[in-house]
């Protein structure tokens, strides 16, 4: 079937419509929505990703422009309407490479091109080019000069009950390094395949290409990679698997299972598209069996297509179901279960700017009771003395802490270890007093990640 053709504002208005009402993840969204597509121009793929992270990242902020600026009430906006309004003043105040003309022109034309009726169209064009006029006027939270006349949903862009949290718990000065730093494009890190390459080698090779590239700091195989804007598959080694796509803070996770044990079975518990997975597959030794279990048929697909292009598809079986479904025949089994369990994502905003705007308070606590359920099922499968690490990418002590306690009260046959032991040496100013370790976005420059590491005595 012929693809259509969409311009790039055609198509953000029409993702962030989608995200508005399915609230599903954006990622997920642009990822369908551009397959069926024709895009007119290599670098307007680009621009759509920049057009709808770019209007996520600053929603508060953008809706205080449209408030200043429309004589409808926000409430009364139509979604359509509001998005290219968002998408037109994202252009405007943050994209200073588009020209004014473009982005007004053609962000009216997209909607037009949408059969959009021409009241509709003229009150938009009639709210960008107001905005544009005012442009030099408006407090633009990137800046210092006048900051202070903005409420603190615009500044920081984010919902208000996530600021006052933060605030709470880390003070003023804190949440807002927190909240700034989410709004930020966060650079690219790559996890090397040790099975194919050295950081070393991969260093050098992605240098000689031209690209920036800087050694992590925590992790011994991280390389983040600084103003790269392309798909990740254009960059050298991608297709030859000499590489992972993973935050320091996930790659450090997998170390707190600790040396694995020749001859020993390892289990992923929450396998997903196969980050860690791949990782502990990295760290096997020869005579190791790991088992990845997953229950959505779409991710396994992803998740083999990894490992495959990862050369490491021979080390890992893969088991299609829940966690539950092991038992009972591998009862007491594994030397070493790690579950990164499906969490609020709090801690990874910055690299999905969506979930600030997709959550609530309430989730935190619906999330616990799902955290627990999976805790108390791999602890069955954890053999005496074997590790059970449990990690989730959140910030939130009802998802970290408060688990961690409702557990270690219910199962007295596990013991708290402390994650220094296990981590490299770089990694170990990332642990906290009791043993835990935690990321903080603002403070760490990670995405933020808990980890728990707990040993089964009996």
């Amino acid at each position: 079937m012929k693809k259509m053709n969409r311009s790039a504002r055609y198509i953000a208005i029409d993702v962030l419509c989608s995200w508005e009402e399915s609230h599903l993840p954006v990622d997920q969204i642009m990822e369908q929505y551009i397959a069926n597509v024709a895009l007119g121009d290599a670098r307007d793929r680009q621009l759509t990703m920049s057009l709808v992270y770019g209007v996520l990242r600053w929603r508060g902020y953008l809706d205080w422009v449209v408030e200043k600026f429309s004589k409808h009430p926000l409430a009364k906006i139509k979604n359509r309407t509001l998005q290219a309004l968002r998408v037109g003043i994202f252009q405007l105040l943050f994209l200073d490479r588009i020209p004014v003309s473009a982005a007004i022109n053609e962000t009216v034309q997209a909607l037009k091109n949408m059969k959009q009726p021409k009241w509709l169209t003229g009150f938009v064009n009639g709210v960008l080019r107001s905005v544009d006029r005012e442009r030099k006027k408006i407090p633009n939270p990137l800046h210092a000069e006048d900051i202070d006349s903005l409420p603190e949903t615009a500044l920081l862009s984010h919902p208000q009950w996530l600021i006052d949290r933060w605030q709470k718990r880390y003070g003023d000065a804190e949440a807002t390094r927190i909240c700034r730093q989410n709004n930020t494009q966060p650079p690219i890190c790559l996890r090397v395949n040790t099975e194919q390459t050295t950081p070393s080698a991969l260093f050098e090779k992605l240098k000689n290409h031209g690209l920036t590239v800087a050694a992590g700091e925590h992790s011994p195989l991280a390389i983040k990679l600084h103003g790269f804007h392309g798909p990740i598959t254009a960059v050298p080694g991608f297709i030859h698997g000499l590489f992972q796509v993973q935050d320091e803070a996930a790659q450090l996770v997998s170390l707190i299972l600790g040396f694995l044990q020749p001859g020993r079975s390892y289990l992923d518990g929450c396998a997903g598209l196969g980050g860690k997975t791949s990782h502990l597959a990295q760290l096997l030794p020869s005579d190791c069996r790991l088992v990845a279990i997953e229950p959505n048929i779409g991710r396994i697909k992803k998740l083999q297509e990894n490992l495959q292009r990862l050369r490491l598809d021979t080390t890992v079986t893969i088991v299609e179901g829940t966690l539950e479904s092991l038992l009972p025949s591998y009862k007491d089994k594994f030397a070493g279960v790690l579950i990164d369990v499906p969490c609020s994502g709090l801690g990874v905003i910055r690299r999905h700017p969506d979930i600030r705007w997709n959550r609530s308070p309430n989730d935190l606590l619906s999330y616990q009771e799902k955290q627990i359920g999976l805790l108390k099922i791999a602890a069955q499968l954890v053999a005496p003395q074997g590790i059970l690490v449990y990690a989730t990418c959140s910030t939130e002590p009802e998802e970290n802490d408060e688990v961690i306690k409702r557990f270690l009260a219910l199962d007295p046959r596990f013991a708290l270890s402390d994650c220094r032991a296990v981590l490299p040496e770089n990694g170990v100013c990332l642990v906290d007093s009791q043993g835990f370790f935690r990321t903080l976005p603002g403070r760490d420059d990670l995405d933020g990640f808990f980890g728990a590491r707990l040993i089964k005595r009996r």
